[in-house]
C-alpha cells in the first residue's frame, strides 16, 4: 500500500502533466500545413509492398493501398469473432464489460488521432489497429499463456498471439495484406514498453519472413527486440497501451473487483480519460518532425507505473488467474490432445475437420490457394484453438471432456 505522502506526490505529478499541446507547437503545425508540408517520414501509399502482385490489390484513388488492408481484415471471420473472444474479464455476465472487439477500435482510434497530429499515414494505422489482435487466443492472455505451454511441450516452438496474427492475415486466409501491415502486427506487442520507439529498416518479405521464423523458435527473447518499420506501426504500438492501461481498470470497477479509491493515483475509473489525453498530447509534442515516436521520460515512468499496478491490482486477481485457471489450463491441454489425434486418425467426424479445415480451405479456394494442414499437425491444432471465441471454447470442452467445468455465463439467477 502507498504511504500518505506517497500519494499526495504521486497525484501533484499527474496534475503538473499537461492536457494540451504547447501553443509553440499548435503554431509550427498550423504553419506547416498552410505551406502544405507533408511528413517526410510517413509510409506513402504507393510504397505498399504486398506478397503477390495482383492487379485487384493494386491501390486507387478511391481505395488506396492501406484502406484495401483496412478493408481486407473487416471482412475475415477471424475478425467477426473478436466480439467472443475475452479483453480480461470471461466468465462475467455484464455486456458493459470490454471485449477484444472494442479494444483495437479503440487503439485505432487513438493511433488514429496521434497520427493525424503527426501527419501520418491514418489508413495504415487503422489496418494495423484492427488487425493487431486477430491471432488473439480464447480467454485474452491467459488463453496465449496455455496454449502457449501446449504447444512448447509438444514441439520446442512458441506461440505469441501476435505472431499468429500475421499467419491469421497472411497465410492462413491469404488476403494478401501488405507487408507494412503485417509489420505492424508482428511488432505491436505492447507487453515489451519502450520510451523512444526507433525504426527497424525492414524492406522486404524475406527479412520479414526470418523474423517471422525466428519469434517462433525463440519466443521471447526474439519478440523482446521487435521493432516496427513504420511510424505508423510505432504509434499503434504505444497506443495498445493507452488503450487498456486506464479501460482494463474501468472494468475491473465495473465487474465489482475492485472499488474506485482502490488505485493510487486515486482516480479509478476517471484514469482512463486522463491518460488519454496525456499521453496522446505528450508523443505529440516528444515525436513532431521526427523520424522516430518517443514520451517524456515522466509520461513513460507513469505508464509503467499503471501499467505494473494494473498488473498487481487486476490481471494476476481478477482476470482468469483469479478464476478456474487450473480447470482452464487442463481444458486447453486436453483440447490440443484430442484434436491432434483426430487430425493422425484422419476421422473427419470431428469438429476440427468440419469447423476448422472445411471453413479455411473453402475460403482460401477463392484465391486459387489451399491449406496445407497435413504438413503440420500441430500448427493445426494451434490454428484451430487460437481461431475460437471464449464461448465455443468453452461449449466444446464441456461437451467433449466430461471431467471439464468450465463457469457458464448466466444473466438472471433464479431463487
Amino acid at each position: 500500500m502507498m504511504a500518505m505522502d506517497d500519494r499526495d506526490n504521486l497525484r501533484a505529478r499527474l496534475e503538473r502533466m499537461p492536457d494540451h499541446l504547447s501553443d509553440e507547437l499548435v503554431r509550427r503545425i498550423e504553419r506547416d500545413r498552410a505551406r502544405g508540408h507533408r511528413n517526410p517520414y510517413r509510409a506513402p501509399d504507393d510504397g505498399a509492398c504486398r506478397r503477390y502482385d495482383r492487379p485487384s490489390d493494386r491501390s486507387s484513388m478511391w481505395r488506396p493501398a492501406y484502406v484495401r488492408d483496412v478493408e481486407k481484415i473487416m471482412h475475415l471471420p477471424a475478425y467477426n469473432r473478436y466480439a467472443g473472444k475475452t479483453q480480461v474479464f470471461s466468465f462475467r455476465s455484464n455486456d458493459d464489460l470490454s471485449r477484444r472487439g472494442l479494444h483495437v477500435q479503440l487503439v485505432a482510434r487513438i493511433a488514429r488521432d496521434i497520427g493525424r497530429a503527426l501527419d501520418l499515414n491514418c489508413d495504415l494505422i487503422e489496418a494495423i489497429g484492427l488487425g493487431h489482435d486477430l491471432g488473439h487466443t480464447p480467454f485474452g492472455h491467459a488463453g496465449e499463456r496455455y496454449l502457449n505451454e501446449a504447444y512448447r511441450k509438444r514441439t520446442g516452438r512458441f506461440f505469441f498471439h501476435n505472431v499468429h496474427s500475421v499467419r491469421v492475415m497472411d497465410v492462413l486466409y491469404g488476403r494478401n495484406v501488405s507487408l507494412q501491415t503485417l509489420d505492424g502486427a508482428l511488432t505491436h506487442n505492447g507487453e515489451y514498453e519502450q520510451r523512444v520507439f526507433d525504426l527497424s529498416g525492414l524492406r522486404d518479405f524475406d527479412e520479414f519472413d526470418r523474423t517471422v521464423e525466428l519469434c517462433s523458435v525463440q519466443g521471447g527473447r526474439a519478440i523482446g527486440h521487435l521493432k516496427p518499420m513504420t511510424l505508423e506501426g510505432c504509434v499503434v504500438r504505444i497506443a495498445d497501451i493507452i488503450a487498456y492501461v486506464g479501460r482494463d481498470r474501468q472494468d475491473a470497477i465495473e465487474a465489482g473487483l475492485l472499488d474506485e479509491d482502490a488505485f493510487e493515483d486515486g482516480m479509478g475509473g476517471r484514469y482512463n480519460t486522463w491518460i488519454l489525453s496525456r499521453a496522446s498530447v505528450d508523443i505529440i509534442e516528444n515525436s513532431y518532425g521526427k523520424n522516430r515516436i518517443e514520451m517524456s521520460e515522466p509520461m513513460f515512468e507513469e505508464l509503467r507505473r499503471a501499467k505494473a499496478e494494473n498488473y498487481a491490482k487486476i490481471y494476476r486477481s481478477g482476470g482468469i488467474e483469479g478464476e478456474c485457471a487450473e480447470v482452464l489450463s487442463g481444458a486447453f491441454e486436453q483440447m490440443y490432445d484430442t484434436f491432434y489425434d483426430d487430425l493422425r486418425r484422419g476421422n473427419e467426424d470431428s469438429f476440427i475437420f468440419r469447423h476448422h479445415i472445411a471453413r479455411i480451405s473453402r475460403s482460401l479456394a477463392h484465391y486459387g490457394a489451399s491449406y496445407d494442414w497435413q504438413s503440420d499437425l500441430h500448427q493445426t491444432v494451434v490454428d484451430y484453438i487460437a481461431s475460437m471465441t471464449d464461448g465455443y471454447f468453452a461449449e466444446l470442452a464441456t461437451k467433449l471432456l466430461p471431467d471439464v467445468d468450465l463457469p457458464r455465463r448466466t444473466y438472471i439467477n433464479e431463487r
